[in-house]
Protein backbone atom coordinates (compact mmCIF):
# COMPACT_ATOMS: atom_id res chain seq x y z
CA UNK A 1 0.00 0.00 0.00
CA UNK A 2 1.14 3.34 -0.78
CA UNK A 3 1.60 5.45 2.65
CA UNK A 4 1.51 8.53 1.20
CA UNK A 5 -2.05 8.12 0.25
CA UNK A 6 -3.92 6.23 3.56
CA UNK A 7 -6.85 4.26 3.52
CA UNK A 8 -10.58 5.90 4.68
CA UNK A 9 -10.43 4.76 7.98
CA UNK A 10 -7.17 6.54 8.98
CA UNK A 11 -8.25 9.49 6.97
CA UNK A 12 -11.38 9.55 9.43
CA UNK A 13 -9.04 8.75 12.61
CA UNK A 14 -7.37 12.29 11.28
CA UNK A 15 -9.93 14.17 12.78
CA UNK A 16 -9.82 17.64 13.99
CA UNK A 17 -9.50 16.50 17.39
CA UNK A 18 -5.83 14.85 16.37
CA UNK A 19 -5.31 18.00 14.14
CA UNK A 20 -5.66 20.34 17.61
CA UNK A 21 -4.11 17.99 19.66
CA UNK A 22 -0.93 17.84 17.14
CA UNK A 23 -0.98 21.76 16.87
CA UNK A 24 -0.64 21.62 20.77
CA UNK A 25 2.28 19.81 20.94
CA UNK A 26 4.60 22.47 19.52
CA UNK A 27 4.19 21.71 15.46
CA UNK A 28 3.69 25.01 13.07
CA UNK A 29 0.56 25.00 11.10
CA UNK A 30 3.51 24.76 8.21
CA UNK A 31 4.97 21.53 9.14
CA UNK A 32 1.53 20.46 10.07
CA UNK A 33 0.37 21.36 6.42
CA UNK A 34 3.36 19.45 4.96
CA UNK A 35 2.33 16.45 6.43
CA UNK A 36 -1.15 15.96 5.47
CA UNK A 37 -2.77 13.74 3.42
CA UNK A 38 -3.21 15.37 -0.14
CA UNK A 39 -6.82 16.86 0.11
CA UNK A 40 -7.06 17.36 3.11
CA UNK A 41 -8.32 20.65 4.21
CA UNK A 42 -7.62 22.98 7.87
CA UNK A 43 -10.54 23.68 9.89
CA UNK A 44 -11.98 26.82 8.50
CA UNK A 45 -11.46 29.08 11.05
CA UNK A 46 -14.38 31.23 9.77
CA UNK A 47 -16.11 28.20 11.33
CA UNK A 48 -15.68 28.92 14.84
CA UNK A 49 -19.20 29.58 16.97
CA UNK A 50 -17.68 32.74 18.67
CA UNK A 51 -19.78 35.60 18.76
CA UNK A 52 -18.61 38.24 16.40
CA UNK A 53 -19.32 40.89 18.92
CA UNK A 54 -18.79 39.80 22.59
CA UNK A 55 -19.49 43.18 24.35
CA UNK A 56 -23.41 43.63 24.69
CA UNK A 57 -25.31 46.59 26.90
CA UNK A 58 -28.79 44.74 27.02
CA UNK A 59 -31.89 47.73 27.71
CA UNK A 60 -34.78 46.53 30.41
CA UNK A 61 -37.35 48.17 32.35
CA UNK A 62 -38.49 48.03 35.77
CA UNK A 63 -40.69 44.42 35.51
CA UNK A 64 -40.32 41.48 36.67
CA UNK A 65 -40.47 40.05 33.44
CA UNK A 66 -37.10 41.60 32.66
CA UNK A 67 -35.67 38.54 34.78
CA UNK A 68 -33.90 36.25 32.18
CA UNK A 69 -31.24 39.12 30.83
CA UNK A 70 -30.88 40.08 34.67
CA UNK A 71 -30.14 36.17 35.82
CA UNK A 72 -28.43 35.28 32.24
CA UNK A 73 -26.12 38.22 33.43
CA UNK A 74 -25.64 37.26 36.97
CA UNK A 75 -25.18 34.02 37.01
CA UNK A 76 -22.24 34.54 34.24
CA UNK A 77 -24.74 32.74 31.44
CA UNK A 78 -24.00 35.43 29.16
CA UNK A 79 -20.27 34.84 29.81
CA UNK A 80 -20.60 31.30 29.59
CA UNK A 81 -21.48 31.86 25.58
CA UNK A 82 -19.18 34.37 25.07
CA UNK A 83 -20.58 37.38 25.44
CA UNK A 84 -19.69 40.62 28.21
CA UNK A 85 -23.09 41.68 29.16
CA UNK A 86 -24.06 44.86 30.83
CA UNK A 87 -27.74 45.65 31.68
CA UNK A 88 -28.98 48.99 31.79
CA UNK A 89 -32.45 49.86 32.99
CA UNK A 90 -34.20 52.62 30.63
CA UNK A 91 -36.44 54.97 31.59
CA UNK A 92 -39.79 54.34 29.98
CA UNK A 93 -40.45 51.93 26.60
CA UNK A 94 -39.81 54.78 24.29
CA UNK A 95 -36.13 55.75 25.53
CA UNK A 96 -35.54 51.31 25.45
CA UNK A 97 -36.91 51.85 21.52
CA UNK A 98 -34.85 55.04 20.58
CA UNK A 99 -31.52 53.62 22.11
CA UNK A 100 -31.98 49.76 20.40
CA UNK A 101 -32.48 52.10 17.09
CA UNK A 102 -29.06 53.85 18.11
CA UNK A 103 -26.87 50.97 19.05
CA UNK A 104 -26.11 52.20 22.70
CA UNK A 105 -27.92 49.49 23.34
CA UNK A 106 -27.32 46.11 21.36
CA UNK A 107 -30.51 43.53 22.70
CA UNK A 108 -33.44 44.66 25.22
CA UNK A 109 -36.28 43.51 26.63
CA UNK A 110 -39.44 44.63 24.91
CA UNK A 111 -43.47 44.55 24.85
CA UNK A 112 -44.24 42.43 21.75
CA UNK A 113 -45.93 44.84 19.61
CA UNK A 114 -42.90 47.14 19.58
CA UNK A 115 -40.25 45.44 16.86
CA UNK A 116 -43.77 45.16 14.44
CA UNK A 117 -44.47 49.27 15.28
CA UNK A 118 -40.99 50.12 14.70
CA UNK A 119 -40.29 47.69 11.75
CA UNK A 120 -43.75 49.77 9.89
CA UNK A 121 -43.16 52.84 11.39
CA UNK A 122 -46.35 53.20 13.59
CA UNK A 123 -47.49 55.26 16.34
CA UNK A 124 -45.13 57.54 15.95
CA UNK A 125 -41.91 55.18 15.94
CA UNK A 126 -39.32 55.80 13.39
CA UNK A 127 -38.86 52.98 11.20
CA UNK A 128 -36.04 51.17 12.12
CA UNK A 129 -36.76 47.13 11.05
CA UNK A 130 -36.12 45.22 14.08
CA UNK A 131 -36.27 41.36 15.06
CA UNK A 132 -37.97 38.71 17.38
CA UNK A 133 -35.94 35.77 17.73
CA UNK A 134 -36.75 34.93 21.44
CA UNK A 135 -40.34 35.61 23.27
CA UNK A 136 -39.11 35.93 26.69
CA UNK A 137 -42.25 35.35 29.03
CA UNK A 138 -45.85 34.53 28.92
CA UNK A 139 -48.51 35.82 31.53
CA UNK A 140 -48.04 37.70 34.31
CA UNK A 141 -49.77 41.71 33.73
CA UNK A 142 -53.03 42.80 35.65
CA UNK A 143 -55.20 45.95 34.86
CA UNK A 144 -56.12 47.60 38.09
CA UNK A 145 -58.18 49.85 39.18
CA UNK A 146 -58.88 52.38 41.91
CA UNK A 147 -60.48 51.22 45.74
CA UNK A 148 -63.82 53.06 45.38
CA UNK A 149 -64.87 50.06 43.20
CA UNK A 150 -63.94 47.11 45.39
CA UNK A 151 -67.13 44.54 45.18
CA UNK A 152 -68.18 46.20 42.10
CA UNK A 153 -66.00 46.35 39.27
CA UNK A 154 -64.27 42.69 38.38
CA UNK A 155 -63.23 40.32 35.84
CA UNK A 156 -66.19 41.14 33.84
CA UNK A 157 -65.77 44.68 31.85
CA UNK A 158 -69.43 45.26 31.74
CA UNK A 159 -68.91 46.30 35.51
CA UNK A 160 -67.29 48.96 34.55
CA UNK A 161 -69.56 50.43 32.59
CA UNK A 162 -71.40 52.43 34.09
CA UNK A 163 -69.69 54.01 35.72
CA UNK A 164 -67.38 54.83 32.56
CA UNK A 165 -70.95 56.36 31.61
CA UNK A 166 -71.92 58.49 34.11
CA UNK A 167 -68.05 59.81 34.11
CA UNK A 168 -68.50 60.77 30.92
CA UNK A 169 -72.07 62.02 31.20
CA UNK A 170 -70.53 64.63 33.81
CA UNK A 171 -67.85 65.85 31.08
CA UNK A 172 -65.20 64.02 33.35
CA UNK A 173 -64.21 61.47 31.47
CA UNK A 174 -62.55 58.60 33.17
CA UNK A 175 -58.72 57.92 32.88
CA UNK A 176 -56.69 54.97 31.92
CA UNK A 177 -53.08 54.28 31.62
CA UNK A 178 -50.99 51.63 30.03
CA UNK A 179 -47.50 51.76 29.06
CA UNK A 180 -46.52 52.36 24.99
CA UNK A 181 -49.21 52.62 22.07
CA UNK A 182 -48.04 49.63 20.14
CA UNK A 183 -47.31 47.67 23.38
CA UNK A 184 -48.75 44.80 25.19
CA UNK A 185 -50.52 46.61 27.92
CA UNK A 186 -52.46 49.19 25.40
CA UNK A 187 -53.94 45.93 23.79
CA UNK A 188 -55.16 44.35 27.10
CA UNK A 189 -56.42 47.45 28.18
CA UNK A 190 -58.52 48.31 25.34
CA UNK A 191 -59.50 44.60 24.79
CA UNK A 192 -60.90 44.51 28.11
CA UNK A 193 -62.56 47.92 27.84
CA UNK A 194 -64.40 46.85 24.34
CA UNK A 195 -65.29 44.27 25.74
CA UNK A 196 -67.78 45.71 28.01
CA UNK A 197 -68.69 47.84 24.97
CA UNK A 198 -66.69 50.89 26.08
CA UNK A 199 -64.69 52.20 23.48
CA UNK A 200 -60.97 53.26 24.46
CA UNK A 201 -60.68 56.31 21.90
CA UNK A 202 -64.18 57.75 22.60
CA UNK A 203 -65.63 57.07 25.72
CA UNK A 204 -62.66 57.17 28.00
CA UNK A 205 -58.97 58.80 28.20
CA UNK A 206 -56.20 56.49 27.88
CA UNK A 207 -53.03 57.78 29.17
CA UNK A 208 -49.31 56.55 28.75
CA UNK A 209 -47.41 56.70 31.51
CA UNK A 210 -43.81 54.03 32.58
CA UNK A 211 -44.52 51.22 34.38
CA UNK A 212 -42.99 52.20 37.46
CA UNK A 213 -44.56 55.47 38.10
CA UNK A 214 -47.73 53.55 38.08
CA UNK A 215 -48.11 53.14 41.53
CA UNK A 216 -47.29 56.78 42.20
CA UNK A 217 -49.61 58.41 39.51
CA UNK A 218 -52.50 56.40 40.99
CA UNK A 219 -51.78 57.83 44.69
CA UNK A 220 -52.25 60.85 43.20
CA UNK A 221 -55.42 60.59 41.19
CA UNK A 222 -53.76 60.86 38.05
CA UNK A 223 -55.90 57.97 36.94
CA UNK A 224 -58.85 55.39 38.08
CA UNK A 225 -57.40 52.45 36.38
CA UNK A 226 -54.39 51.23 34.66
CA UNK A 227 -52.63 47.99 33.26
CA UNK A 228 -49.24 47.08 33.63
CA UNK A 229 -46.77 43.74 34.11
CA UNK A 230 -45.61 42.80 37.57
CA UNK A 231 -44.54 43.61 40.16
CA UNK A 232 -46.87 47.16 39.82
CA UNK A 233 -50.27 45.32 40.50
CA UNK A 234 -48.99 43.61 43.52
CA UNK A 235 -47.63 46.40 44.83
CA UNK A 236 -50.77 48.73 44.27
CA UNK A 237 -52.21 46.18 46.42
CA UNK A 238 -49.80 46.56 49.44
CA UNK A 239 -49.85 50.34 48.90
CA UNK A 240 -53.53 49.82 49.35
CA UNK A 241 -54.41 52.46 46.27
CA UNK A 242 -55.63 49.83 44.01
CA UNK A 243 -56.96 46.50 43.43
CA UNK A 244 -56.67 43.56 40.59
CA UNK A 245 -59.85 43.58 38.55
CA UNK A 246 -58.48 40.90 35.70
CA UNK A 247 -55.24 39.39 35.49
CA UNK A 248 -53.63 39.42 31.22
CA UNK A 249 -53.98 35.75 31.58
CA UNK A 250 -57.78 35.92 32.63
CA UNK A 251 -58.52 37.70 29.62
CA UNK A 252 -55.82 35.49 27.08
CA UNK A 253 -54.75 32.53 28.90
CA UNK A 254 -50.58 31.82 28.12
CA UNK A 255 -50.65 34.85 25.89
CA UNK A 256 -47.17 36.28 24.39
CA UNK A 257 -45.93 39.24 26.12
CA UNK A 258 -42.42 40.35 26.63
CA UNK A 259 -39.50 39.52 23.84
CA UNK A 260 -35.67 39.67 23.32
CA UNK A 261 -35.19 41.95 20.66
CA UNK A 262 -32.92 43.08 18.18
CA UNK A 263 -32.20 45.62 15.04
CA UNK A 264 -32.67 43.75 12.06
CA UNK A 265 -29.38 45.47 11.36
CA UNK A 266 -26.94 44.06 14.03
CA UNK A 267 -28.97 40.72 13.68
CA UNK A 268 -27.40 40.27 10.07
CA UNK A 269 -23.90 41.39 11.01
CA UNK A 270 -24.10 39.23 14.30
CA UNK A 271 -25.65 36.07 13.61
CA UNK A 272 -23.47 33.99 16.11
CA UNK A 273 -23.86 36.76 18.92
CA UNK A 274 -27.83 37.00 18.33
CA UNK A 275 -27.68 32.88 19.12
CA UNK A 276 -25.45 33.12 22.00
CA UNK A 277 -27.25 35.54 23.53
CA UNK A 278 -30.49 32.82 23.00
CA UNK A 279 -28.63 30.04 24.50
CA UNK A 280 -28.03 31.91 27.42
CA UNK A 281 -31.46 32.84 27.58
CA UNK A 282 -32.73 29.46 27.27
CA UNK A 283 -30.65 28.61 30.60
CA UNK A 284 -31.62 31.52 32.38
CA UNK A 285 -35.30 30.15 31.28
CA UNK A 286 -35.48 27.04 32.81
CA UNK A 287 -33.92 28.13 35.82
CA UNK A 288 -36.30 30.53 36.59
CA UNK A 289 -39.34 27.90 35.74
CA UNK A 290 -37.92 26.17 38.63
CA UNK A 291 -39.81 27.48 41.46
CA UNK A 292 -37.21 26.85 44.21
CA UNK A 293 -35.24 29.13 42.45
CA UNK A 294 -37.99 32.11 42.62
CA UNK A 295 -36.98 32.96 46.64
CA UNK A 296 -33.70 33.90 44.73
CA UNK A 297 -34.93 34.93 41.59
CA UNK A 298 -36.73 37.97 43.49
CA UNK A 299 -33.48 39.18 45.78
CA UNK A 300 -31.67 39.27 42.46
CA UNK A 301 -34.29 41.46 40.33
CA UNK A 302 -35.66 43.40 43.81
CA UNK A 303 -32.03 45.65 43.69
CA UNK A 304 -32.59 48.89 42.79
CA UNK A 305 -30.43 48.90 39.32
CA UNK A 306 -33.26 46.47 38.34
CA UNK A 307 -36.89 46.53 39.54
CA UNK A 308 -36.20 48.67 42.98
CA UNK A 309 -39.26 46.63 44.47
CA UNK A 310 -39.38 44.43 47.65
CA UNK A 311 -38.89 41.36 47.08
CA UNK A 312 -41.62 39.88 49.34
CA UNK A 313 -43.98 41.70 46.84
CA UNK A 314 -42.45 40.36 43.64
CA UNK A 315 -42.28 37.15 44.84
CA UNK A 316 -46.40 35.94 45.92
CA UNK A 317 -47.61 36.45 41.90
CA UNK A 318 -44.31 34.33 41.07
CA UNK A 319 -45.52 31.73 43.02
CA UNK A 320 -49.08 31.63 41.25
CA UNK A 321 -50.95 32.96 44.70
CA UNK A 322 -52.67 35.68 43.09
CA UNK A 323 -54.58 38.17 45.59
CA UNK A 324 -56.77 40.24 43.66
CA UNK A 325 -56.85 42.80 46.35
CA UNK A 326 -61.00 42.80 46.52
CA UNK A 327 -61.54 39.37 48.51
CA UNK A 328 -61.03 36.85 45.91
CA UNK A 329 -57.76 34.55 45.63
CA UNK A 330 -56.30 31.91 43.52
CA UNK A 331 -53.77 29.59 43.17
CA UNK A 332 -53.04 30.87 39.33
CA UNK A 333 -51.60 27.88 37.09
CA UNK A 334 -50.98 30.62 34.58
CA UNK A 335 -48.98 32.53 36.33
CA UNK A 336 -45.83 33.96 34.89
CA UNK A 337 -43.57 31.47 33.25
CA UNK A 338 -40.24 32.00 31.21
CA UNK A 339 -39.68 28.59 29.51
CA UNK A 340 -42.01 25.71 30.15
CA UNK A 341 -45.15 25.41 27.32
CA UNK A 342 -43.15 26.37 24.31
CA UNK A 343 -42.97 29.57 25.74
CA UNK A 344 -40.07 30.89 23.86
CA UNK A 345 -40.95 30.22 20.65
CA UNK A 346 -41.02 33.37 18.28
CA UNK A 347 -45.34 32.15 16.67
CA UNK A 348 -46.87 33.83 13.60
CA UNK A 349 -50.08 33.57 14.85
CA UNK A 350 -48.85 35.86 17.42
CA UNK A 351 -47.66 38.28 15.39
CA UNK A 352 -50.98 37.90 13.26
CA UNK A 353 -53.04 38.90 16.40
CA UNK A 354 -51.42 41.63 17.48
CA UNK A 355 -51.46 42.84 13.55
CA UNK A 356 -55.09 42.33 14.04
CA UNK A 357 -55.25 44.71 16.84
CA UNK A 358 -53.36 47.19 14.95
CA UNK A 359 -55.87 46.74 12.39
CA UNK A 360 -58.83 46.99 14.80
CA UNK A 361 -57.87 50.61 16.42
CA UNK A 362 -56.83 52.12 13.41
CA UNK A 363 -52.98 52.34 14.02
CA UNK A 364 -52.46 50.78 10.29
CA UNK A 365 -54.72 51.98 7.12
CA UNK A 366 -55.91 49.38 5.19
CA UNK A 367 -55.00 45.75 5.62
CA UNK A 368 -51.55 44.75 6.86
CA UNK A 369 -49.89 42.31 4.73
CA UNK A 370 -49.71 40.21 8.22
CA UNK A 371 -47.33 36.95 6.75
CA UNK A 372 -44.83 39.44 5.02
CA UNK A 373 -44.63 41.24 8.52
CA UNK A 374 -44.20 38.19 10.22
CA UNK A 375 -41.69 37.02 8.29
CA UNK A 376 -39.60 39.60 8.59
CA UNK A 377 -40.07 40.56 12.04
CA UNK A 378 -40.71 36.85 13.82
CA UNK A 379 -37.09 34.95 13.45
CA UNK A 380 -38.16 31.40 14.78
CA UNK A 381 -35.14 30.18 12.09
CA UNK A 382 -32.95 32.09 14.39
CA UNK A 383 -34.47 30.24 17.41
CA UNK A 384 -34.66 26.78 16.06
CA UNK A 385 -30.80 27.29 15.06
CA UNK A 386 -29.78 28.14 18.30
CA UNK A 387 -31.76 25.74 20.06
CA UNK A 388 -30.71 22.70 17.75
CA UNK A 389 -26.83 23.89 18.60
CA UNK A 390 -27.79 23.23 22.24
CA UNK A 391 -29.15 19.85 21.77
CA UNK A 392 -33.57 21.91 23.31
CA UNK A 393 -35.88 20.07 22.06
CA UNK A 394 -39.19 22.50 21.50
CA UNK A 395 -42.69 22.36 20.68
CA UNK A 396 -41.89 23.97 17.22
CA UNK A 397 -45.02 25.99 15.05
CA UNK A 398 -48.31 26.47 16.53
CA UNK A 399 -50.87 28.21 14.37
CA UNK A 400 -54.54 26.35 16.34
CA UNK A 401 -56.99 29.08 16.88
CA UNK A 402 -56.99 30.78 20.33
CA UNK A 403 -60.78 31.60 22.32
CA UNK A 404 -60.44 35.18 24.76
CA UNK A 405 -62.15 35.86 27.62
CA UNK A 406 -65.37 37.01 25.37
CA UNK A 407 -65.89 34.20 23.95
CA UNK A 408 -64.34 35.66 20.43
CA UNK A 409 -62.25 33.07 18.40
CA UNK A 410 -59.49 34.39 16.96
CA UNK A 411 -58.68 32.24 13.80
CA UNK A 412 -55.01 33.30 12.44
CA UNK A 413 -56.12 32.32 8.88
CA UNK A 414 -58.30 35.12 8.77
CA UNK A 415 -57.18 37.67 10.67
CA UNK A 416 -59.36 41.24 8.63
CA UNK A 417 -62.34 39.12 9.35
CA UNK A 418 -61.32 38.92 12.89
CA UNK A 419 -60.44 42.95 13.30
CA UNK A 420 -63.42 43.84 11.62
CA UNK A 421 -66.06 41.11 13.05
CA UNK A 422 -65.75 43.10 16.55
CA UNK A 423 -68.46 45.97 17.32
CA UNK A 424 -66.24 48.28 19.29
CA UNK A 425 -63.19 49.15 16.95
CA UNK A 426 -62.04 51.85 14.66
CA UNK A 427 -61.27 50.58 11.36
CA UNK A 428 -59.53 52.59 9.16
CA UNK A 429 -59.33 52.36 5.00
Amino acid sequence: MNSSKPDSLNLRRLNRRAFLSTAAKGLGATALLANLPQGWAAPDAGASEAPETTDLNFGMIALTDCSPIVIAHEKGLFKKYGINSKVTKGANWAAIRDNLSTGSIQATHMLYGMPFASTMGLAGSPKKPMIIPWVINRNGQAITVKTDWKGKVGADPKSLKPFVDQAKSLGEPLTFAMTFPPGTHNMWIRYYLAAGGIHPDKDVNLIVVPPAQMVANMKIGKMDGFCVGEPWGARAIADKIGYTAVTTQDIWKDHPEKVCAFTEEFANKNPKTVKAVLKALHEASVWLDDLNNRAEQCQIVSKATYINCAPEVILGRLMGELDYGDGRKVQDEFYMHFSKRNCNYPQPKHGTWFLSQFRRWGMVTGAPDYAAINKKVLRSDIYEEAMKEIGVIHGGLDNTPETLFDGVTFNPADPESYAKGFAVKNIKG
